[in-house]
């Protein structure tokens, strides 16, 4: 596999979103992307709810100031003798407005095997910088650098676009290589780990990528006595209308499986209700052990490969 996606760094990935102008439906960056790596298909898995940030500073005109709100003030505070009257008197005489950055994530997936885990994830900002407030709110002005940076009551204006959009490059995971890595950290089998190899085991593997309906969230957290610690969870990227299975009681044979079925057929494929059950949504745990009962007793509509994934979730509960 010398596909030329892995030649990429993420040097080279910040150049490629850098030079790209950012379209509606984003297709010149896929088509960037999918040239570098003609070999697997590359495609956008989805496209988080919109966030904001903070940006940097413009004067009236619009003329960028900085480009780092923060750093600016803190360099600012600084130069002003730490004297916060003296900062907000030159922030309120050149006029001086704040900007936010508003955008969403693009998860990209690159498809590089039939296995759960095979598959590269491209997590790529499309932002949006905008205008929308003074700096200093004459009428409730600051009294520390926390307020001054991000106030309780700001002054705002109507809002104004700052440039164009642009794409901004956050992270690349090759995701057999991080749970490889991550597993090394766990004496048990980590959860996400333990759902794809359940994937794999299972009628999913055989009808569908897992790639196509779930993605990956890489994040490093903070223990106790302040190591870091890299971990991640699962997300569906779907929005498929799916049934709600949470009231199943007194259901069992033909009306649980018709149920099961129903729901799959509208995941898009087998065993899909198992999934979303260990990740929360949509189906209830009590599914699991509704199902495992029957099929311990007068039923058998689950295949061979399922039955053994569910009775082994039944002893051994899990959640993503």
């Amino acid at each position: 596999m010398n596909d030329q996606i892995f030649q990429l760094s993420g040097q080279q990935l910040a150049k490629i979103c850098k030079q790209t102008m950012p379209s509606q439906d984003d297709e010149l960056l896929l088509n960037q992307l999918q040239t570098l790596n003609p070999e697997y298909s590359i495609r956008l898995a989805k496209i988080s709810e919109e966030w904001y940030r903070l940006g940097g500073i413009v004067d009236i005109d619009g003329n960028r100031i900085a480009n780092d709100l923060i750093e600016w003030t803190e360099r600012t505070y600084i130069e002003c003798g730490k004297n916060m009257q003296i900062l907000i008197d030159f922030a309120q005489e050149k006029k001086l407005i704040a900007t936010r950055q508003t955008g969403n994530t693009l998860n990209i997936v690159v498809q590089i095997g039939s296995q759960a885990e095979q598959f590269i994830q491209l997590d790529i900002d499309k932002i949006y910088e905008i205008a929308d407030r003074v700096l200093v709110n004459q009428y409730h002005p600051p009294e520390d650098l926390e307020e001054f940076i991000d106030p309780l009551e700001p002054d705002c204006l109507e809002a104004f676009c700052i440039g164009n959009s642009r794409y901004s490059y956050r992270r690349k995971t090759d995701v057999a290589i991080f749970m490889d890595e991550l597993n090394k950290y766990y004496i048990e089998e980590h959860p996400v780990q333990r759902f794809m190899n359940d994937w794999n085991r299972s009628s999913a593997q055989q009808k569908a990528l897992l790639s196509d309906d779930w993605i990956v969230r890489p994040y490093r957290h903070v223990g106790r006595f302040g190591e870091q610690h890299i971990n991640i969870e699962i997300i569906n990227a779907q929005q498929k209308q799916v049934p709600q299975l949470d009231d199943i009681n007194g259901k069992k044979g033909v009306a649980l499986h018709n149920l099961l079925t129903r729901f799959d057929r509208q995941a898009g494929y087998p065993f899909a209700w198992f999934f979303y059950m260990v990740n929360g949504k949509q189906v209830s745990s009590h599914c699991g052990a509704a199902v495992y009962k029957d099929i311990s007793g007068d039923y058998s509509y689950l295949p061979e490969r399922d039955a053994a994934v569910l009775k082994d979730w039944v002893s051994s509960p899990y959640s993503v």
